[in-house]
């Protein structure tokens, strides 16, 4: 059986802005790499070496850095999806691409490699038309929830409310497809938010009675969709990090835990590294900086002098200067963190932290997390972040400031000061 895949990845992932207004979601970093490449190194690890990327929104970024995928020990074709008009219509890309059977990946997941292994062994034991990975979750109100009857889905129910879910089993966002699903694409009707759902699709085939079976899967997945989550998954990904020594640790830093350090980078003096930290190639850390677990330097970012950072993601090509605190934080490409600048990761209530995401305050669940920050940002000396601030990008924010609302892009927020100037001698 002929075995290719295709990634989705044409979305710009609208939740995860400021950090997508410059680069496409699945191309924002986490661990050291894109999110998509994971889900690439995951089919090639299984064999699939044949892979269609369906792009659109600043595909270029894609294609430039994929290129053709020799470099990754794969085939990579592109297709550029027209029009935003769903799943369905992104698979429907695919026709002419497959040979037999398709693996189906939305590019915004990780997941463990043994999930591929395991599907591809199902699905060639048992030939059905269509599988579809399932996962166990507590609450499914918020995704396609499957009734299922000895391995056969027999119903795909979208969103439903907790009490009426026919089960706790929901659509992972993974496939694997025979030609068949073409025909279904064909004749399936677009949904009320104006999209071909390839669920729809899915339950055409259940109605005409194809082979249509769940497998559940209690490895490792996630689904990268909120700022947060980026911050989720790159924890769990650093924790898997082995230390790895490319670049220069000066005598006097102090490393404790697993740290990854690329190519021409150095730790000077002084650095106390605290649990599993990654950083990047071309990279200058301290003297005398606290860089805590689970944080993620991009290349060419520079620590300056008494810097603590404490889980976050800094993307390359960023300075975050000395006397400078960021916490639970992620800090875009080309920014310019000035000295004294602080970012706070905890409401002085414990509470949990609320974040605008499409302009509704939604609870990150997270009794800590700090701001989150676009591209091309300046920040001036001692300006200060509240919890779940967001930044867009190209924004300033000057000196002094306390910044506890969200930034539209290409903005400027300044304080004014009143001055009282004497003389003293007329005092």
């Amino acid at each position: 059986m002929i075995l290719k895949a295709i990634i989705l990845s044409a979305g710009e992932g609208s939740r995860m802005r400021p950090l997508t207004l410059t680069k496409p979601k699945t191309m924002l970093p986490v661990a050291g790499k894109p999110i998509i490449q994971y889900n690439i190194e995951s089919l090639r690890n299984n064999g699939i070496k044949d892979i269609l990327l369906i792009v659109r929104y600043k595909e270029e970024i894609i294609r430039n850095y994929f290129g053709d995928g020799s470099k990754f020990g794969v085939n990579i074709t592109y297709k550029t999806q027209k029009d935003f008009l769903g799943t369905a219509n992104a698979i429907s890309y695919a026709e002419d691409f497959v040979d037999d059977s398709l693996i189906v990946l939305n590019g915004d997941i990780i997941l463990d490699d043994e999930i591929i292994g395991e599907i591809i062994k199902k699905y060639n034991y048992l030939n059905p038309d269509t599988l579809m990975v399932l996962t166990e979750v507590e609450n499914p109100s918020a995704f396609g929830v499957v009734e299922i009857d000895n391995g056969n889905i027999k119903k795909i129910v979208e969103k439903p409310k907790k009490e009426e879910a026919p089960s706790n089993l929901v659509n992972a966002g993974i496939y694997i497809f025979n030609n068949d699903i073409f025909d279904k694409i064909k004749r399936t009707e677009i949904s009320e938010r104006e999209e071909f759902e390839i669920t729809d699709s899915v339950s055409i085939q259940i109605a005409e009675n194809k082979s249509v079976i769940g497998h559940k899967t209690d490895k490792d997945w996630i689904d990268v969709g909120r700022p947060w989550e980026l911050i989720e998954v790159n924890e769990a990904l650093i924790s898997d990090l082995k230390t790895q020594i490319n670049g220069k640790v000066e005598n006097g830093a102090h490393l404790h835990g697993e740290v990854y350090l690329g190519k021409n980078s150095i730790i000077r003096a002084g650095v106390y590294i605290e649990g599993n930290v990654y950083i990047g190639e071309n990279c200058d850390v301290g003297p005398n900086s606290y860089i805590r677990g689970n944080t993620f330097l991009g290349d060419n970012v520079h620590v300056g002098n008494a810097v603590e950072i404490k889980n976050s993601i800094i993307m390359e090509n960023t300075n975050v200067s000395h006397l400078s605190y960021v916490g639970d934080s992620v800090i875009g490409s080309n920014c310019n963190i000035a000295a004294g600048t602080n970012i706070a990761n905890l409401r002085f209530d414990n509470a949990t932290i609320k974040t605008k995401i499409k302009n509704e305050k939604i609870d990150s669940g997270r009794r800590k997390l700090g701001a989150i920050i676009g591209d091309s940002v300046k920040t001036g000396i001692n300006s200060s972040f509240s919890p779940g601030v967001k930044v867009g990008s190209n924004s300033t924010i000057g000196s002094g400031v306390l910044l506890y609302e969200d930034l539209p892009s290409d903005t400027r927020v300044l304080l004014k000061q009143n001055h009282i100037i004497q003389d003293k001698n007329k005092q």
